[in-house]
């Protein structure tokens, strides 16, 4: 049988978008009767071991990790040596075709040594914000002493995938790897769900509804769509689906703006409930300062929304402007109230966009994405078989 042994150090239902699309993958090698080992963290009650979607998912002790959805530094460098020990103790059972490495910081070197250790293919996939945040002070690309890490650690690596083309471009600018780094986008696999009228959300039919998703932190600029609402009519409000540590900035920013009434925050919800949502909306907002993809980008597409997004980050290679959805300049309020009146103001352009939105999301189906990470990995058709 083959076998993968995925390492990332968030998987669901820990961690946000890097741990879904690891989730994504596994099962899509399952599907193709690939048998799939994952080593993540261990947080709160979830158990040490399970099965799950046919994935068996091995959780390690961690330090300091505070909240589900957000990892601190201590917790995403604690991962690696209980990590190590876990993964090696399966490497010396079992013979994995590939090692599919998930950031290349915190858990790159864990890829690196295991390959080495035990003479297997790592396939390194970088996410974007593991090499490039504006926002953060921190962030590899401006270090002295992570940007050369970085750097080995892809250059020790036996493939690399980047989700984007910026993030690609990203890499290159900042780390100059001797390896070429192919392009594969994120899988996406649509949520089946029910939709319920806007009533049944507690939401006006006499309202037009901006809708956006993701942590509540500074790189997902949520402070511009609140600061873009003062500049729209009175009956377009914003619906704000997810939490974090900027939360309490944010309600004091609208308060401020006087706009306590028409901008929601609603916080973490169900899948479901996200879904409902994001149905009864009539635009998606994504104002982020860069993406190293945006897979809210492909709910939005699901549910047939309009989009309007910063065009710095990834999500440039699935929006195109004028197409599916209007580009606009990141950190601008102003560009944004202007793309998203535009759309009020013209609905066969909304139904337009909203109608490609449903026929691109087709692209990024599990099994396409998977045949590339198998090709990439020199596994054969007929192995696949």
């Amino acid at each position: 049988m083959r076998r993968i042994l995925i390492l990332n150090y968030e998987y669901p239902p820990l961690g946000g978008g890097g741990g879904r699309v690891s989730h994504s993958l596994a099962c899509g090698f399952v599907q193709r009767g690939i048998s799939v080992d994952v080593v993540t963290s261990r947080y709160a009650d979830l158990a040490a071991r399970e099965t799950m979607d046919g994935v068996r998912v091995y959780r390690v002790p961690i330090l300091g990790r505070r909240e589900q959805q957000t990892a601190t530094f201590v917790s995403m460098f604690s991962y690696l040596v209980p990590a190590l020990a876990a993964a090696a103790n399966l490497c010396r059972h079992r013979r994995y075709d590939f090692i599919n490495t998930h950031f290349v910081l915190p858990t790159g070197p864990l890829g690196v040594v295991l390959a080495a250790l035990y003479r297997r293919l790592n396939v390194l996939s970088i996410h974007g914000g593991d090499i490039y945040d504006p926002s953060k002070k921190s962030s590899p690309h401006r270090s002295a002493l992570f940007r050369p890490i970085v750097r080995f650690l892809m250059n020790r690596s036996d493939r690399i995938v980047a989700q984007s083309n910026n993030t690609r471009e990203n890499a290159v600018r900042f780390y100059r790897p001797e390896r070429p780094i192919a392009v594969i986008p994120l899988p996406y696999e649509p949520f089946s769900f029910t939709p319920v009228s806007r009533e049944a959300l507690g939401l006006r039919d006499d309202r037009r509804y901006l809708v956006s998703v993701g942590r509540l932190v500074k790189r997902k600029g949520f402070e511009y769509l609140i600061r873009a609402l003062e500049k729209l009519d009175e009956d377009v409000e914003a619906l704000i689906i997810g939490d974090g540590k900027e939360r309490q900035a944010l309600v004091e920013l609208a308060e401020g703006l006087r706009l306590q009434r028409r901008v929601h925050f609603l916080g973490q919800v169900s899948e479901r409930e996200k879904f409902r949502y994001l149905a009864c909306a009539d635009i998606y907002v994504l104002s982020s300062l860069h993406e190293g993809f945006g897979i809210v980008l492909q709910e939005a597409m699901q549910v047939g929304l309009p989009v309007v997004a910063t065009s710095h980050g990834g999500q440039v290679d699935l929006i195109e402007d004028g197409v599916n959805g209007i580009l606009v300049e990141p950190c601008d309020a102003g560009a944004i109230a202007e793309a998203v009146a535009r759309l009020l103001d013209n609905r066969d352009m909304s139904k337009r966009m909203g109608a490609r939105n449903r026929d691109e999301i087709r692209k990024y189906s599990i099994d396409a994405i998977v045949d590339r990470y198998l090709a990439l990995a020199d596994i054969s058709a007929a192995d696949r078989a």
